[in-house]
């Protein structure tokens, strides 16, 4: 089969395809951190006028909403330059978006720095998800996608120390250096993308078949395009895309017509649902609560820290376990222990505060304080909140959302489940601080009534998708489908239809992949 090579010379090691395109994710967490350690320093209150209640609500939740336009464009922009090109283009945003923070001399202008920055968040978020879903072997997927998360936490967590140490020089240089180190990942990652190939399904469905199953065939078998487990999936591939096809363009329709209806919901709920869990309660403004926990200064600042490495080291546990469990059973239990730690933490303050109204340590934006033993309550299980976090929801609700899509769905749909979290992220990062200061300790319990919701709806509503390929996943969301709560992991059509395969090869049937493309249904071949 003669196949025209791209230009530029690809690797086609999966960990690598991830360990780059997840970079956008380290840009996330990068942004996440700019803030959460320089919040609290004199340098930012002094400069901003210390900003608090809305004010700083607007400054935290500017990423998201840049992120909810990113969210917007980008299934539009991948469906027709690819994923890979999708990323690049996302990166333009955080160079313009960068340098305008580093120059900021206002409020506003911060605003609009971190706007332009959620730009690429929104699209990144959504994109490289899908990259990797749409690469990844099924019993990897989750792992592989996962490196998308553990990207963002050690985003978080070196954004977080570059602030920390950026504390101790005098000035607004002191937060514009800060912020200026955001240009790194971005040019890393810009660096890298021409090294990675193109999605395989992405390939296939704008009918660049050659290229798709030799990009496939690198992936999976080491550039073998007889290999059985090469030709089932390119079948089924080719399967999905016909049927795609034959039902014709419906626009906005395809996202609810034929039961796919129930999928968007998922695809938006679950990213919803892990804003809604409060985890950025910890994430964005863990330094306030640990404020509210008698911390000050410089201890703080470090056991924030703490916090940030007990992400990612936990994240990296469930690494090796994400494929193995399940994706329901850590939705499900992993929101109840959120709920409970959400509880703990507001039933503590709520019975042992102080009300400070001049704000503790002069932060206007925390109002009570507790000591003690309550102190210690609160510390622990803010870390154990995180920690369960870290294990479930975290991962889990970006591998959900990358897998429930159909092929000719996949970019926007993956565009509607990261508005999903921008909107609710942008919501609640405008509620927290104005909450922190009016409903007080009452703002976790709302938090964990919340997270029980969330396991209702998981429970409910959620099947089983570990261990299926992502074309298989539609039976599972079809009117013919087992009930969510009935499905299993594993079991996947795939391995059945490898063994066919290798059937048919030993009967002189089936040998390449150019035996199942002849009947490919082509958009000019449509009346």
């Amino acid at each position: 089969m003669a196949v025209k090579l791209p230009s530029f010379p690809k690797i086609y090691n999966i960990y690598f395809l991830a360990c780059v395109a997840t970079m956008g994710g380290m840009l996330f967490g990068f942004d996440i951190s700019s803030m959460s350690a320089i919040v609290i320093t004199p340098q930012y209150i002094d400069y901003f006028n210390n900003p608090h209640g809305v004010q700083q609500g607007a400054i935290g939740s500017a990423l998201a909403a840049g992120s909810v336009l990113g969210s917007i464009i980008a299934g539009p922009i991948s469906d027709k330059i690819g994923r890979r090109d999708s990323i690049m283009f996302a990166c333009l945003w955080w160079l313009v978006g960068t340098a305008v923070q580093v120059a900021t001399t206002n409020q506003g202008m911060l605003i609009a720095g971190r706007i332009l920055n959620g730009v690429t968040v929104g699209i990144t978020s959504s994109q490289v998800p899908v990259y990797l879903a749409e690469v990844a072997k099924k019993d990897k997927r989750g792992a592989i996608i996962m490196i998308q998360q553990l990207a963002i936490e050690w985003g978080i967590l070196i954004m977080f120390f570059i602030g920390y140490g950026c504390s101790f020089i005098d000035g607004p240089a002191s937060f514009r250096t800060a912020w200026g180190l955001q240009f790194v990942p971005c040019i890393m990652l810009m660096i890298g993308l021409p090294f990675l190939p193109r999605s395989p399904r992405w390939l296939a469905k704008v009918d660049r078949t050659e290229e798709a199953i030799f990009v496939l065939a690198q992936i999976q078998a080491n550039g073998r395009v007889d290999d059985p487990l090469v030709i089932a999936e390119f079948e089924e591939i080719l399967t999905v895309l016909r049927a795609e096809r034959e039902e014709g363009k419906a626009g906005w329709r395809k996202f609810v017509k034929n039961g796919m209806w129930k999928r968007t919901l998922a695809g938006f709920t679950v990213q919803a649902w892990q804003q809604m869990s409060g985890a950025n309660v910890m994430t964005y403004y863990i330094v306030y609560v640990f404020q509210m926990a008698g911390l000050e200064g410089n201890i703080n600042l470090i056991s924030s820290g703490v916090q940030y490495a007990l992400f990612i080291i936990f994240t990296s546990i469930m690494f090796f376990f994400v494929d193995k469990i399940g994706r329901r059973t850590l939705l499900v239990y992993g929101a109840i222990a959120m709920g409970i730690c959400h509880i703990v933490v507001g039933s503590v303050l709520g019975a042992r505060y102080t009300y400070v109204p001049e704000g503790v340590g002069g932060n206007l934006n925390v109002l009570m304080k507790v000591s003690g033993g309550a102190s210690s309550t609160v510390i622990a299980f803010s870390y154990l909140l995180i920690i369960a976090y870290a294990l479930t929801l975290a991962p889990v609700c970006w591998i959900y959302a990358a897998e429930v899509w159909s092929l000719g769905t996949r970019a926007t749909g993956m565009g509607i489940a990261s508005l999903g979290n921008w909107l609710f992220n942008f919501a609640l990062g405008m509620f927290i601080p104005p909450a922190f200061r009016n409903i007080l300790w009452k703002t976790f319990i709302i938090f964990g009534v919340l997270c029980f919701a969330a396991a209702g709806h998981f429970f409910i509503a959620y099947p089983e998708t570990c261990g299926k390929t992502i074309e298989e996943i539609e039976h599972l969301f079809s009117k013919d489908g087992p009930q969510p709560w009935k499905t299993t992991k594993g079991n996947s059509r795939l391995d059945r239809e490898v063994e066919e395969v290798i059937e048919a090869q030993k009967r002189g049937e089936k040998t390449t992949v150019e035996d199942i493309t002849h009947d490919v249904v082509r958009p000019e071949d449509k009346v």
